[in-house]
């Protein structure tokens, strides 16, 4: 209870600083130290009620819903400390936690540059005002208790000494499929358990647990940055609204580069630590599928850093006087970054894209739907509103005297670019509000082209001058780099194997920008080092392009079975299977590999175990990194006694819209089948099945047809598939984020051989090697860092009158 009250009371100090902060921009006096008063309170309490929060989650306080349905007693430290943002509830408690951090330092910043800080925080407020409300009782409180709607508990969750109580007969449940008990706790057994004077937190004892995948190091830091990244989203268009109040637009621009610069910087990072998460823990052996909750985030990223470049022509050309170039373009690119952030979130939580994606989160039901939708819309009125309100102001005629080698020029374009791949994703994203999807082919054919384009930019621009450039010079001060460029792609095209033009095309673009920005950074480091920046930054991106052609366009990949004790030859290595061990208090199993490649050894163990979570059979890859690449094996599964026969069933892995031969006949992974109702049922631990629909075309002749997990009474079963035309079985063995796992088996296959060839216990694989992926990681670090440089110089730019 004291929960919901502390945030009700912030929600009443951010509507009030809110007034205050609009008052004293209207001429109001004897506001603005009210606003500012409410809104330090605000922060206070939401840091406050996170406290609480924090403090009931840690010491397994069950009496409230969100503890019970995210935690449990046996869960690590820090774990435990990260379901805090587990569910719904606690991420947008994250969120409002984060952006009251962010808008103290706003109120600092803005309150040093002139009558900025009224105007600034007047709309910042809206926006900590609209989270609070998505937080209250009236929506997604953290703060519910477990007994206002009735849920149904385990009762291993059940303090047994209880049960010997006369009254809990009354809301004792059995299962009879399962033999399970359940105990249904509503307002009624809170009333029994009140009246024998038993308190709730004493009565249950554990709770439901954190999903499994969950159970990740990056789970304690992946979230919160993502959410600051979130955070500092409303910076920019706090400042663009600023400007379209005033109806002045010579200040905001240097005011807010260091806002967006930091802000894409961060996100960023966040972006790709949970692309490093879904490489270490989900076995799929890449780091970005394509999913639309995915993608939510990356769209806000794209249009944020297009944001900086026409900012930066802005910033440039109101040195004349005047409030410079693409004035109109750098209000709404800066308005449509929150507006996106809001949209990501609309996707994420209102359960529409409950079978499109393994990351949504349910159906939080109407009222929530509609909140999202009126959250969206009023930012969308406000920020377009206000340009279409002072369009007439913001027509001012700027001399067109740069010609088409211009540096102006090209920093518009490469905003352009970053625009069109955020529409490219924005529409993929958004295809499964109107009942269809986008393949990955889609945006990996899409963007392909658009990264050649900004490889190129990224080298061209910097050596461009502002407003024009003479050809000759140009040529001649890139001559350098196009020869190194050149050099580099042909070593790479020989030694890499690369043969595909697009590809040759991407890592030209790629490297004659590491080359130039590299070439213009070593004389920058003897001269001014606060220019470094975006130099630095640019060097990250061309590193991170180059390590995707390697790790994604020319990674090898392998299904292997490995028969314990039997050398088998695999992409360049020899592989062993030497046995498991048991680890973690005997809950889950290592297969311990021996890989040998010439002189050197190693030994790496994928994980493999049955969660008690969801009763599935959770895997865990096993990487090996190397200073070139790694070789990165995904464990498929394990049999005691599987015969070695080849016709005895393949492990085959696919993506969605992938195919496979197999015995002259085509399989292919079509779609999933995922309805809305199935995200609900897992959560509240209900049967539920998900299926891939799949086709087999063989001889001119084309089934379709459907297999399915199941969960049903806490078992997981998998369906198989029997073409007679093909002479095919087909069993799914596995279903995870963004593929499958099927083994095929001929129908012809001889018993008789099997028993004569004997059992053996077998451990199936997938292996895979990733060329260069530590490019990847090495360039988003990289490209941060060139961020926050760059955040260093344009503060100290932002306090110049």
């Amino acid at each position: 209870m004291i929960g919901s009250i502390v945030l009700s009371l912030a929600l009443a100090s951010s509507i009030i600083a809110m007034v205050m902060y609009f008052l004293t921009f209207k001429g109001y006096q004897n506001t603005l130290n009210i606003g500012r008063i409410a809104y330090h309170i605000m922060a206070m309490l939401v840091i406050a009620a996170s406290a609480i929060l924090l403090y009931l989650i840690l010491t397994h306080d069950y009496s409230y819903k969100y503890i019970y349905s995210y935690s449990s007693s046996d869960l690590p430290k820090g774990i435990l400390a990260a379901t805090f943002w587990a569910g719904q509830e606690g991420s947008f408690m994250l969120w409002v936690l984060l952006t009251s951090i962010v808008g103290i330092v706003l109120q600092s910043y803005s309150s040093k540059r002139g009558d900025l800080e009224p105007r600034v925080m007047a709309v910042f407020t809206l926006s900590t005002t609209f989270l609070l409300v998505m937080v209250s009782p009236l929506f997604k409180n953290p703060f519910a208790y477990i007994w206002a709607e009735p849920i149904f508990i385990g009762a291993k969750d059940i303090n047994s000494a209880f049960f010997n109580q006369p009254w809990i007969q009354n809301f004792l449940f059995n299962d009879s499929s399962t033999g399970q008990n359940f105990v249904k706790m509503d307002s009624q057994l809170y009333a029994a358990l009140s009246s024998a004077g038993i308190a709730v937190k004493d009565f249950i004892i554990d709770g439901k647990g954190l999903n499994p995948q969950l159970l990740n190091f990056w789970m304690q830091i992946h979230p919160p940055i993502l959410f600051i990244g979130f955070s500092m989203a409303t910076v920019p268009f706090a400042f663009a609204v600023a400007a379209l109040m005033k109806n002045d637009y010579t200040q905001w621009v240097k005011q807010a580069l260091p806002w967006v610069l930091s802000g894409a910087g961060i996100l960023g990072l966040g972006i790709m630590m949970g692309g490093y998460w879904a490489y270490e823990m989900l076995g799929w052996g890449g780091y970005w599928a394509w999913d639309p909750v995915e993608n939510s985030s990356l769209i806000p990223w794209l249009v944020g850093v297009a944001s900086i470049h026409t900012l930066l022509v802005q910033r440039k050309t109101q040195a004349k006087g005047g409030i410079g170039k693409y004035a109109k373009t750098n209000l709404i690119l800066s308005i449509l970054t929150y507006v996106l952030v809001l949209y990501s979130t609309f996707l994420t939580r209102s359960g529409v894209l409950g079978d499109a994606s393994v990351h949504s989160f349910v159906d939080p039901g109407m009222l929530v739907y509609l909140f999202l939708i009126i959250f969206i819309g009023t930012f969308i009125l406000l920020g377009f509103g206000m340009i279409v309100y002072r369009w007439k102001f913001l027509s001012e005629k700027i001399e067109a005297d740069e010609a088409l080698l211009s540096r102006d020029l090209a920093l518009f374009t490469a905003a352009i670019v970053l625009c069109a791949s955020a529409l490219i994703v924005l529409v993929g994203t958004s295809a499964p509000l109107f009942g269809s999807s986008v393949d990955t082919f889609f945006y990996n054919e899409m963007h392909v082209p658009i990264a050649i384009i900004i490889g190129l930019l990224n080298g061209l621009s910097l050596l461009l001058k502002w407003k024009q450039s003479d050809g000759k010079d140009l040529l001649k001060k890139s001559y350098l780099s196009i020869v190194l460029s050149l050099i580099i792609t042909l070593s790479i095209i020989i030694f890499g194997g690369v043969d595909d033009v697009m590809m040759i095309l991407l890592t030209l673009s790629s490297a004659f920008a590491l080359i130039v920005n590299l070439e213009i950074a070593v004389k920058i480091v003897r001269g001014n080092m606060k220019m470094l920046g975006a130099y630095v930054s640019h060097i990250g991106i061309a590193l991170f392009i180059l390590g995707v052609i390697g790790s994604a366009a020319y990674s090898k990949e392998e299904s292997v079975d490995l028969i314990r004790n039997q050398p088998i030859e695999t992409l360049g290595y020899q592989l062993t299977f030497t046995g498991y061990t048991p680890i973690e208090n005997n809950t889950k199993y290592a297969f311990n590999i021996n890989l040998r490649r010439g002189n050197s050894t190693y030994t790496i163990s994928p994980v493999m175990y049955i969660s008690e979570f969801n009763n599935g059979l959770m895997r865990e890859p096993a990487i090996l990194n190397l200073w070139t690449k790694d070789f990165y094996i995904s464990p498929l599964g394990y049999e005691e006694g599987k015969a070695s026969g080849h016709n005895h069933g393949q492990v085959i892995e696919l993506d969605k819209g992938g195919s496979t031969e197999y015995s002259g006949a085509k399989i292919s992974f079509d779609r999933f089948d995922m309805p809305a109702e199935t995200m609900q049922a897992m959560q509240e631990g209900k049967d539920f099945q998900m299926g891939a629909v799949l086709s087999i075309e063989f001889k001119g002749k084309k089934e379709s047809f459907e297999l399915l997990r199941k969960n049903v009474s806490g078992q997981v079963q998998f369906t198989d598939y029997t073409s007679k035309e093909a002479g095919l079985k087909i069993q799914l063995e596995n279903l995870t984020a963004g593929k499958i796992q099927i083994s095929v088996t001929n129908l012809d296959g001889s018993p008789e051989s099997a028993a004569q060839e004997g059992t053996k216990e077998v451990l199936s694989i997938s292996a895979s090697t990733k060329p260069y992926i530590n490019f990847v990681w090495t360039g988003v670090v990289i490209m941060v860092v060139g961020f926050f440089i760059a955040v260093s110089r344009r503060l100290k730019e932002s306090l110049v009158k």
